[in-house]
This record gives structure tokens, C-alpha cells and sequence, in this order.
């Protein structure tokens, strides 16, 4: 099956990286994997098929509104997690990163099982190992941040003890 996953992978990998999936991604993922979600009680992800997915919940920056973001997540040990703002590449970073930046208490959802989570900018020293993590699971997925023009938010996702 993991062979499988990597053809599949390797050849879905390049598409993503054009203008065409950068441009319609943004549009039509995202409702779709609302919908994915709902249908299956948050356990399958569209995105999950390929890569290891989850669904952050946090707070919002501004309104403290709750809000759910899926994202591509890479396991970095210990049961932390990596993710990267990248938003498709586009030149604004996407709000789920402004939220951790002002309630790092968050959580995550991952096939149906939710735990509380700490959210930790990595710093720059850390980065390119980051990086290099990050694409050894998606190659070529670090081009988004060059493309983009910024530096792309990365954040490790701790799991903490939930309050009682």
C-alpha cells in the first residue's frame, strides 16, 4: 500500500506546483474537504489519502471565534507535528497562522481523534531541517514558499495535557 501511496504521490506532486492547482486549489479544496469531514465524522480527509492530515482548531486572532483549518501536517516525533502556512504559494499568510501567533493554545483533529496541542514558531536555525522534513513526505513542496515571495510560517504542534 505505501508504495502505492508514493506513485500516486509522485506523480499528483508536480501538478500541484502549477499555476492552474494554485490558482483553483484555494477555491474548490476546501469546501470539499468540509464536506469529506462532515460525511465521515472528521475521520477521512481528501488530503489525508496522500499525506498525513489533520484539522486545527483555533481561536481567532481577532474575533476569538473558533475556527478549523485542514492542513498537510509532517510528523516530526514524539507525536509533534509540522505545518507550514504556505497558502498555495500566494503572497498573504493564511489566518489559521496569525491565530496561533495570538493563541498558541490550540487543537488538532486527526482521523477522528482530537487532542489539545501548543503551537511553537520554529525558529530560523531550525528551518531548513523543517524543510527538509517537510519534503521528504511532499517534494518540491518548499517551492511554494519561494514562489510566494514571503517566508512561509512553520509551526510545531506539541500535544499538551487538555485542562480539566
Amino acid at each position: 500500500m505505501a508504495r502505492v501511496v508514493d506513485v500516486v504521490r509522485a506523480a499528483i506532486a508536480p501538478l500541484t506546483r502549477t499555476r492552474c492547482f494554485r490558482r483553483v486549489g484555494p477555491i474548490l479544496l476546501p469546501p470539499v474537504e468540509r464536506m469529506v469531514g462532515a460525511l465521515t465524522g472528521g475521520r477521512v480527509q481528501l488530503s489525508g489519502l496522500l499525506v498525513p492530515s489533520l484539522v486545527l482548531h483555533t481561536r481567532g486572532a481577532k474575533s476569538g471565534a473558533p475556527r478549523d483549518a485542514p492542513l498537510m501536517y509532517t510528523p516530526d516525533g514524539s507525536g509533534r507535528a509540522i505545518v507550514a502556512g504556505t497558502n498555495f504559494a500566494g503572497g498573504r499568510h493564511p489566518g489559521w497562522t496569525a491565530n496561533l501567533l495570538a493563541h498558541p493554545d490550540a487543537a488538532i483533529t486527526v482521523r477522528g481523534t482530537r487532542m489539545a496541542v501548543r503551537a511553537t514558531p520554529i525558529p530560523v536555525d531550525e528551518r531548513d531541517a523543517a524543510w527538509a522534513r517537510i519534503e521528504s513526505q511532499w517534494p518540491g513542496y518548499r517551492q511554494y514558499e519561494r514562489d510566494s515571495g514571503r517566508t512561509v510560517r512553520l509551526f510545531r504542534l506539541q500535544p499538551v495535557r487538555a485542562p480539566r
